[in-house]
Order: structure tokens, then C-alpha cells, then sequence
């Protein structure tokens, strides 16, 4: 998606060890809606030979994402795994363990209500970002555990010098990335692979 190579090398901000790329002007803080309804398109593009029935995703940031998603669907049922079990989650939830790359670095748990998820579904994943692949492999685990299908999962920005896509391919799931990045630094900027 060429209009998000774009807007990453202009609005882009490369932080810390060359590692933390900043979207939030876009994406994960300040939110283009516009943008984002163009984001869902290119994932109904992507995954259109697919049927699916619901859209996950993961809080906080993904949650916009998987929105426009949804709409490009056609208002498909869309849930997303909350970080932490609130009381309004009533009854029986799923639960998976996710190490995030960008927060603490702690392992937390994330978790999906029963009521949201169930058997038979087909289950597209959607997030902004794909490092280590840690909170795909949890939502991963949390499609399994309802015995829903995953059809595959919609990035917008993957990292593909780290090792999460690489490992998902590998493992059969059907990743598809809009923007894949090669490598980046504060010199030299982002360079996308292909």
C-alpha cells in the first residue's frame, strides 16, 4: 500500500535502538479515520478469496483498525482481547499470554468473553504492528481455544528484520502485511522490503 509507505517515511519517527517506529500522528494515537477506512479496503482486498465470519483483534490500538476492517467487510462482528478481566466480563473467558514488544516486556494476559468467539467461526486477525509475533501467537491460541478457524491476519506494518512474520509463515497462518519494513534507523530512515 504505497499511500502507507508514504505517510510512515514522512510521519514516522524512529525511536530508541532503532526498534520503536512512531505511527501515532495516524495510526495508534491520533487516528486518520479516512486513512483508516482505506487500511480496512486493502485488508477485504487481501483476504477476499477468504469467507470470513468475525474480526479479532487486540487492545488498544488495533481496535481502529479492525473497525474500518469490519466495515470493509460489510459490518462483519468484530471483538477484541482485553488486557485486563474487568467485571464487566461476565462468565467464561478465553485466556492467552502475550510479551509485548514495545511495553514492559513482562508477559501479561489477555482475554476474550465466550460469548464473542465460538466454534466454527472463521476468525481474521487484525493489528497494527508485527514484531516478535507474541500477540498474534496469543490470539492465535485464542481462536484455537474456542475451535474457531483462523483465516489468517491482516498487519499494517510489519517489522520483517524480527522474526514474528518469518515464524507465523512457517507455522501455516497466512499473514498479510500492507507495509513491510526492512530495516530502519534514525540516519538512514525506513527502507521497505520488495
Amino acid at each position: 500500500m504505497e499511500q502507507l509507505k508514504l505517510r510512515i517515511r514522512e510521519e514516522g519517527k524512529i525511536r530508541g535502538t532503532n526498534e520503536i517506529l512512531k505511527v501515532d500522528s495516524f495510526l495508534n494515537h491520533q487516528m486518520d479515520v479516512a486513512f483508516l477506512g482505506e487500511i480496512g479496503k486493502a485488508f477485504r482486498d487481501r483476504f477476499a478469496d477468504c469467507q470470513v465470519d468475525r474480526i479479532l483483534t487486540i487492545e488498544a490500538s488495533g481496535i481502529a483498525i479492525a473497525y474500518g476492517a469490519s466495515q470493509a467487510f460489510g459490518n462483519l462482528p468484530l471483538v477484541f482481547a482485553k488486557k485486563n478481566k474487568t467485571k464487566n466480563i461476565a462468565g467464561d473467558v478465553y485466556i492467552s499470554q502475550v510479551e509485548s514488544f514495545t511495553q514492559s516486556k513482562r508477559p501479561y494476559n489477555i482475554f476474550v468473553s465466550k460469548d464473542f468467539l465460538h466454534a466454527g467461526e472463521k476468525v481474521l486477525i487484525i493489528d497494527d504492528f508485527l514484531a516478535n509475533g507474541s500477540a498474534l501467537h496469543a490470539l492465535i491460541e485464542i481462536v484455537h481455544q474456542a475451535g474457531a478457524e483462523v483465516v489468517g491476519a491482516g498487519i499494517v506494518i510489519e517489522k520483517a528484520f524480527q522474526s514474528g512474520g518469518e515464524l507465523l509463515r512457517k507455522e501455516g497462518v497466512r499473514v498479510e502485511s500492507l507495509a513491510r519494513i526492512q530495516s530502519m534507523s534514525e540516519e538512514t530512515g525506513v527502507v521497505f522490503c520488495e
